[in-house]
């Protein structure tokens, strides 16, 4: 396990975030992952922790108001945030992690368009 950093395009938002240095994200076609390309590090929330920004994020909720979307107010990336599947951890978009620290990615696809079909137990289990 090693730190990783990471943040929006501005830089308000900053993060920490341990994790492998080769790392396993998953892709989910859902209604929102879809649109935004969002590649999903998910760890449980002792292994986050936000070094700067809490003061530029707003929060966006749909459908059962579980995920909380984090987003930079000023330029609108959402680095990371509160998932619906591990509501006790966070998604860390593996697009937001600054270069130098990931030796390898693998990309699992995830089907969140059948989100109750995928998770039927209501939330996902932590890989590693």
């Amino acid at each position: 396990m090693i730190t990783h950093t990471g943040g929006c395009h501005c830089g308000r938002v900053r993060f920490e975030v341990v994790a492998p240095a080769r790392i396993e994200v998953a892709e989910c076609n859902c209604s929102i992952c879809i649109k935004t390309a969002y590649l999903h590090l998910i760890v449980p929330a002792g292994r986050f922790k936000l070094l700067s920004g809490s003061e530029s994020l707003e929060t966006y909720t749909f459908n059962t108001g579980t995920a909380k979307h984090l987003f930079c107010s000023v330029c609108g990336i959402k680095s990371f945030y509160v998932p619906r599947s591990h509501p006790d951890g966070f998604s860390v978009n593996a697009r937001c992690l600054d270069p130098g620290t990931v030796e390898g990615m693998t990309v699992a696809q995830v089907n969140g368009r059948e989100w109750e079909k995928e998770y039927p137990r209501g939330r996902g289990e932590y890989t590693r």
